[in-house]
Formats: C-alpha cells, sequence, structure tokens
C-alpha cells in the first residue's frame, strides 16, 4: 500500500496550481518514498481541469478527480480519500498558506508519534500569523462558538492543513454531513467524541489575497452548521 496519499482540493486555481502540485511533490519526495499527490478538482470554469490532466501525464505519483459539477470542499475531499490508496492521509490548501517546513511534521505525527488525527493551528502560542482584521477576529467568534457549544478542545479547526490515519477517518467519514467549509470542524469535534488522539501543533501561516472565503456568507453558515452538529451530538 502507498504509504502517503496527500489531497490537494483544487477549484479555480489554475494560476497556481503547477507550482503548487511541483512543491508539494518536492517536499514529499523528502519524506517519503512512496506517495500519490491526488488533485480534488471541484467543477472548475478556468481552465484547472485541463492543467490537472496534464499534470497526471507528466507526473506517475499523480492523480486527477475531476468533477463536472460543485461539489462543495468537504465533499470533494471525501471522495479522494476513498479513492486514495495511502496508509496515511492528508490534505493540505492549494495557496499553501501553511508553510510547507511543516509538511514532516504533520506525515510524522501520524506515522511516528501514533497520533490519529494531525492539524496545524494558526491560534497557540508559537503560531506565526498574518491575516486580516477581520478574518481575525471572525475566527476567533468561530473557534470559541465550537468550542464552548461542541466541547471542542481544539483552539484552530480549519486550518487546512491536516492529517489522518486512515482507519479512524473512514471510521467516521460517513457521518460527517457538511459539504463545504465546516468538514474540517465535524472530522474534528467528531473524531474527539470518539476518543481518537489527536495532535495540533503551530505553523507559520499567511493569508491568502485571492481567497475564495466569503466572509458574511460563510461565517453565516458555518454558524448554522455548529447549531445543526450541536443538536444532532445533544439527542446522541
Amino acid at each position: 500500500m502507498t504509504e502517503v496519499s496527500l489531497i490537494l482540493p483544487a477549484y479555480n486555481e489554475a494560476e497556481r496550481l503547477s507550482d503548487t502540485v511541483r512543491q508539494v511533490a518536492d517536499a514529499l519526495h523528502k519524506i517519503t518514498p512512496s506517495f500519490e499527490l491526488i488533485v480534488a478538482e471541484d467543477g472548475s470554469t478556468d481552465g484547472t481541469d485541463k492543467i490537472a490532466a496534464d499534470l497526471a501525464k507528466e507526473y506517475s505519483y499523480m492523480k486527477h478527480l475531476h468533477s463536472k459539477d460543485r461539489l462543495g470542499r468537504g465533499k470533494a475531499l471525501n471522495r479522494a480519500f476513498k479513492l486514495s490508496e495511502g496508509e496515511i492521509l492528508a490534505y493540505i490548501d492549494v495557496d499553501l498558506a501553511t508553510d510547507l517546513r511543516h509538511l514532516e511534521g504533520l506525515i510524522n505525527a501520524i506515522r511516528e508519534e501514533g497520533y490519529d488525527f494531525s492539524t496545524g493551528s494558526r491560534r497557540l502560542k508559537d503560531s506565526n500569523v498574518k491575516r486580516s482584521f477581520t478574518r481575525l477576529i471572525a475566527s476567533k467568534g468561530f473557534n470559541f462558538m465550537t468550542r464552548f457549544l461542541l466541547k471542542s478542545e481544539i483552539k484552530d479547526h480549519q486550518c487546512g492543513f491536516k492529517s489522518f490515519k486512515r482507519a479512524p477517518l473512514f471510521d467516521i467519514l460517513d457521518v460527517v454531513k457538511d459539504n463545504h467549509w465546516f468538514w474540517d470542524t465535524e472530522i474534528l469535534v467528531r473524531a474527539q467524541r470518539k476518543g481518537y488522539r489527536i495532535k495540533e501543533f503551530p505553523v507559520r501561516w499567511r493569508s491568502d489575497k485571492k481567497t475564495k472565503v466569503d466572509l458574511k456568507r460563510d461565517v453565516i453558515g458555518m454558524g448554522t452548521q455548529i447549531i445543526r452538529l450541536w443538536r444532532e451530538l445533544k439527542n446522541d
């Protein structure tokens, strides 16, 4: 079996996909000789699908999963993980907002330290983060509500830099209902409820000026998902 499967969720990433794939592949080559890189391309309209297809032809370690229709980030990740072959599964955001120097630590948390889940964090003492004041406040509010209502011990649920042991992830993957941005949070909350070991570690992170986050729309949507999950867990 492949040791590491790393997913790059991609929606309209034509400008930077090629460079990201090469940087991530270079980093993975230094970590393990056995890996696959999967671009989960989600209904792009800017030619990302063609670029991803060409890259998959060029590199034997790369796979391109195309969806004609927009699935949503969470659903695209679910699909990619189910089609992966790795014993250690991971995903990172295409914008590489989290410094790739942390990739080996992300993988080793599972491979060597025995954790079931691992996640980068922008909310720990040693984290090095640059982001707008508005996004900082929104993040603080979201994480506070998640910790308060869903009884989570995690400080930062939404950092797009996570790894998983295959069996524990698949144990909860089908019960995760969110198809978009809340997927990360639901995974971590449900993992804690199951008693899985999670490592949260500080990262160097820089905000992407071309972010696809619509602050008003996504804050409302995320708040709705917190309430939805709180009701479900309350009735368990």
